[in-house]
């Protein structure tokens, strides 16, 4: 006995009996005032941010490619000018063209590549020819000699037959044997010599390394404007599929705990049984036992799947998975009986406030907006520079890389300094104070993403709560249960608690914000050779990885107590975790297992509906083939339908877990307010006081 009291002193007071407490409290007041003032202000900075970005940003930016003036090709003036044209393809062999952006020549837009290799010498000689050559000009040059319009870099030396690609024009290299040709030609003429056709290959290799993030993004975007149907349908199937094993969960909560975990052991099970006939079957194929290391990394998924050994990886991590549910099974399988009346008592719960299987869609249109709000503004962030002009040189210049102004360029001091170089558009950029703190926006527009989101999320759990207490604290049930609970909870939360919602959410995002700043200092130190510093930083990044899990934790017990009892965040916070404390073994036996078995219904949902879509979008079944749309690349509508299945299928298992959560928590305080007698009856239900060997006493 006297130990036992110390480890109660020591992890706080029980709760003592109350006959006046019936669930949670009506009467109480505001919490946490300073900071639900704090996160106002903050949310009224954060749309005066997006105002400010939507006026300066201009997306197009990013989509269109822009010529030596800034100008977007396709757009405006330039509509019918489509493509962008480099004078000289070869000048972009320069290091710079992948820190800068920029090719060091002119470029200007063009309705179409061209279709001839000819220098400007032979084409001014032909009217024919010149006509043809003139729409590659930057403006038209009348009656002036080749020299003048060379000097003045009018038009380019010479033209190379060339194709569109992500809307510039490259030229059509191809290969006569294992030499490189242009327009079948080995060499061509730049207007001064014969040049090689190879010389134009490592122009074209660093401007295509610039624009390949590009190109590979638009193929994505293109496989989601013909998946998107598709990607919808799996979508609600995996809707219908979570409704269905929630209504069963309401009705025969015991029998399908258990099906559910043999049916993921099976998934799991179909899984490496396909990986290893795939794996068998490739024993032979021409290519199939190259290594993964060997190939690298390939932009075209599909790839890697004619190999042995993404087939036997795929085996590895699907067998280890498979042996760790087992075993967990097998030590666990006495206390998943008391986690199966723990999920029979919130079916029960449920049952009562139904209103509450629709609540993650208010909170998902809610976040879908403060992700959209963020998105946009970080576009438009990122957009808003002004268009900054450098000089560009091919030899040494003291005004290299200087800002300068193209208007006027041509009669300035840098270009009499320097007559061969140029003033061309170089980035976006500026010099206002805008311009200067841009990186600050960018940084608050994050932090405010991570607040928002939090207090949405936090928002839920705190109503969820604040209804399922209602249920439980009931006397007599559904008599006392007030008419709309849910509806009552939020109204809660909302008028009381948005400054507790608000200090938790901050916390939170406080520490999400400092690991984003660790991954972005890992990414920097990749080619650091430092050791010390990447241990140093890989603890970091651990330790904050931690503590997120665990302030994410006690945020959501303390928005629990917050519910029932209207205190404030750090009270409520200290009361939940001396609570758990005070029952520790409970909390890791019983309420973790809980947590397991509802995410094995997850796993088992995303697991069906994921082989639907693979076999779907792959076309590997005859049965689909014909529905099936071309791709560039099937796995993004299937990462999209896994991706998409899990979150709605977590959508609607949190309701459940918030649910148990609550409950079991209630039950804590229940065994501490209650010994069982007439006076003070326990208001668990009598299955989960038969599983923790107690009873009511009778009047």
């Amino acid at each position: 006995m006297p130990a036992e009291e110390g480890a109660y002193k020591k992890n706080g007071e029980p709760k003592k009996y109350d006959p006046d407490f019936k669930g949670p409290i009506q009467n109480r007041g505001c919490t946490d005032i300073i900071c639900c003032i704090f996160f106002i202000v903050a949310i009224v900075g954060y749309i005066a941010v997006g105002i400010l970005a939507w006026t300066h940003g201009d997306p197009r930016k990013v989509i269109y490619p822009t010529d030596s003036m800034g100008q977007y090709c396709g757009q405006g003036n330039l509509e019918k000018k489509p493509l962008l044209f480099y004078f000289n393809m070869m000048k972009c062999a320069s290091p710079m063209v992948l820190l800068e952006f920029q090719c060091p020549t002119p470029q200007v837009c063009v309705e179409k590549c061209p279709n001839r290799t000819m220098t400007l010498v032979k084409a001014v000689l032909n009217p024919f020819d010149w006509k043809e050559y003139k729409p590659f000009c930057r403006e038209d040059p009348g009656q002036k000699p080749v020299t003048q319009i060379l000097q003045e870099k009018l038009c380019p030396a010479y033209l190379i037959s060339s194709k569109p690609f992500l809307q510039r024009c490259f030229p059509s290299l191809g290969k006569k044997g294992e030499v490189i040709t242009v327009g079948d030609q080995e060499t061509f003429n730049d207007g001064k010599t014969t040049r090689n056709a190879k010389d134009l290959v490592a122009g074209m290799k660093n401007a295509t390394i610039v624009m390949e993030g590009r190109q590979v993004a638009m193929k994505i975007f293109e496989d989601y404007t013909k998946s998107w149907y598709w990607i919808l349908i799996c979508l609600l199937i995996a809707v219908v599929l979570s409704l269905i094993f929630i209504v069963l969960l309401r009705y025969l909560a015991g029998i399908m705990v258990w099906v559910m975990i043999i049916m993921v052991i099976a998934v799991i099970a179909y899984g490496i049984a396909h990986c290893s006939v795939k794996y068998v079957n490739m024993k032979d194929s021409a290519g199939s036992n190259i290594t993964l290391q060997q190939l690298g990394f390939q932009p075209d998924f599909s790839v890697y799947l004619h190999i042995r050994q993404t087939w036997l990886a795929f085996i590895i991590i699907l067998a280890i998975l498979e042996l760790i549910i087992i075993l967990l099974l097998i030590f666990l399988r006495n206390r998943i009986r008391i986690a199966v009346e723990l999920i029979k008592e919130a079916s029960r719960a449920i049952g009562y406030v139904m209103s509450s299987l629709f609540y993650p869609i208010f909170t998902f249109f809610l976040l879908t907006i403060v992700i959209a709000y963020w998105g946009v503004t970080a576009v438009f962030l990122s957009t808003s520079s002004e268009p900054v002009y450098k000089v560009f040189n091919e030899t040494e210049c003291s005004y290299a890389r200087q800002t300068c102004i193209p208007e006027n360029y041509s009669l300035s001091a840098m270009k009499k300094d320097c007559p061969q170089s140029e003033c061309l558009f170089a980035f976006y950029g500026g010099e206002t104070p805008y311009h200067k703190y841009l990186i600050v926006l960018q940084f608050y527009n994050v932090f405010l993403f991570f607040w928002c989101a939090n207090f949405v999320t936090a928002l839920g759990q705190m109503t969820l709560a604040g209804a399922f207490a209602s249920y439980y604290w009931a006397l007599k049930k559904p008599d006392h249960i007030p008419a709309f609970p849910l509806c009552a909870s939020l109204g809660r939360s909302l008028r009381y608690h948005t400054g507790s919602l608000a200090f938790g959410s901050l916390i939170l995002a406080i520490v999400q914000i400092i690991r984003v700043l660790l991954e972005y200092i890992d990414h920097k130190l990749k080619g650091a050779e430092n050791k010390f510093a990447k241990f140093l930083l890989c603890c970091l990044k651990c330790c904050f990885w931690c503590l997120e899990k665990f302030i994410k934790f006690i945020n959501r017990n303390a928005y629990i107590m917050v519910a029932i009892y209207g205190k404030n965040f750090c009270r409520s916070a200290s009361d939940a975790f001396m609570l758990l404390m005070r029952n520790v073994i409970r909390v890791v036996v019983l309420d973790k297992v809980t947590d397991f078995i509802l995410f094995l219904g997850k796993l088992l949902i995303v697991g069906l509906v994921g082989i639907f879509a693979f076999f779907f979008f792959s076309g590997q079944t005859d049965a689909f083939k014909g529905a099936a749309p071309s791709l560039h690349y099937y796995w993004v509508p299937i990462l999209t339908v896994l991706v998409g299945s899990y979150l709605i299928a977590h959508g609607f298992f949190s309701v459940y877990a918030m649910c148990v959560d609550t409950l079991f928590l209630c039950f804590l305080e229940d065994l501490e307010r209650n010994d069982g007698s007439p006076e003070q009856p326990y208001l668990m239900s009598d299955n989960l006081l038969n599983v923790l060997k107690k009873k009511n006493q009778a009047n």
